[in-house]
C-alpha cells in the first residue's frame, strides 16, 4: 500500500497566487528553497533540513513563514 501525502496547497502555488504583494511567478516552494540556498553558502543539505519543517505545516503557517522571508 503507498503512503498518502498530502501536498500543502500554498507550496505548490505561485508566489503571485498566494501573496497579493507578488508578482513572481515562482512557485512557492522554489522561492524558499532559492532563499535558503542563499542564506546558507548554497549548501543543500542544510537547504533540506531548513525546507522539512513546511511539510508538515499548515497552509496557514506556510504562508506566514513565506511572507516574512521572501516579502
Amino acid at each position: 500500500m503507498a503512503a498518502v501525502v498530502e501536498k500543502t496547497l500554498v507550496l505548490d502555488m505561485k508566489m503571485s497566487e498566494a501573496f497579493d504583494w507578488s508578482d513572481d511567478n515562482t512557485i512557492v516552494r522554489d522561492a524558499l528553497w532559492d532563499h535558503y540556498m542563499e542564506a546558507n553558502g548554497r549548501n543543500t543539505d542544510k537547504t533540506v533540513e531548513a525546507m522539512k519543517p513546511y511539510l508538515k505545516m499548515s497552509d496557514a503557517e506556510v504562508r506566514e513563514k513565506a511572507e516574512a522571508l521572501l516579502k
